[in-house]
């Protein structure tokens, strides 16, 4: 399990020419083993984006021991990834394809003045926002939907339709806190969607917005920028066993 800030990252994908979650991961990973070794992870956080419960898996051939890895990686890696625990798992296990649940959380701001402490984990909203509404209209997001519409670029030979468990708003104070599971999301998705939310909580659209937005019969939906969204957890079948020792 991986905790990170991905403000100096280029996501989690691992890509020619900009750091990422993963290439930063299998560089440690190299340094401590002594072997090259390629890891999958269970969500492909955006450019930006933030995780507190990422999963990765790998295969290695190492003889050190369970105990040494997170110590170990932590050690090589940088101060904004690190790994919170290291488990023993099946050799059928896949983070992505295994997952059956993925919880994210967008956090907002939602003040008169920006917060120097919260510039790199919230957005900052200025005007006052009617969670009320937002919170009518995220139940709309809620049931199996193809949420190609929201999802600008998605392959025309990939499906597009998932199944959401919850869209939930909450605010404490000037917090506001919007968070999602599914059994999957679409590149994008979640902050497109929040995009109209917030919209709607300025009072600028109508609730019915986000069943328009699903139907493709509207354009120009804002996208959140990602510094607000972190994965914060993903689920598996009970069936799967996380050994730590």
């Amino acid at each position: 399990m991986v905790e990170y800030q991905g403000t100096n990252y280029a996501g989690f994908q691992l890509q020619a020419g900009p750091p990422t979650i993963q290439g930063e991961l299998e560089k440690a990973l190299a340094k401590f083993t002594g072997q090259e070794t390629r890891i999958r992870g269970a969500s492909r956080t955006d450019s930006g984006a933030h995780a507190k419960g990422q999963m990765v898996d790998f295969l290695t051939g190492t003889r050190h021991p369970l105990e040494r890895f997170a110590p170990a990686m932590n050690y090589h890696l940088p101060e904004d990834i690190k790994v919170l625990e290291a488990y023993r798992v099946d050799e059928d296990f896949n983070s992505r394809r295994s997952a059956l649940g993925r919880t994210y959380q967008y956090s907002i701001l939602n003040r008169p003045s920006p917060s120097p402490l919260r510039r790199h984990s919230h957005l900052w909203i200025r005007e006052c926002l009617d969670t009320g509404k937002m919170a009518e209209a995220a139940q709309l997001l809620v049931g199996i939907h193809d949420f190609r519409a929201l999802a600008v670029g998605h392959p025309e030979d990939r499906g597009s339709v998932r199944e959401v468990k919850r869209w939930d708003i909450e605010q404490t104070g000037d917090n506001i806190v919007i968070e999602c599971e599914a059994n999957g999301f679409l590149k994008q998705q979640i902050r497109k969607a929040n995009g109209i939310l917030t919209e709607i909580g300025r009072g600028k659209y109508p609730v019915e917005r986000i069943t328009q937005a699903l139907d493709g019969a509207v354009d120009g939906s804002p996208l959140l920028p990602a510094h607000g969204l972190c994965l914060i957890s993903v689920r598996y079948p009970g069936s799967v066993r996380f050994e730590v020792q």
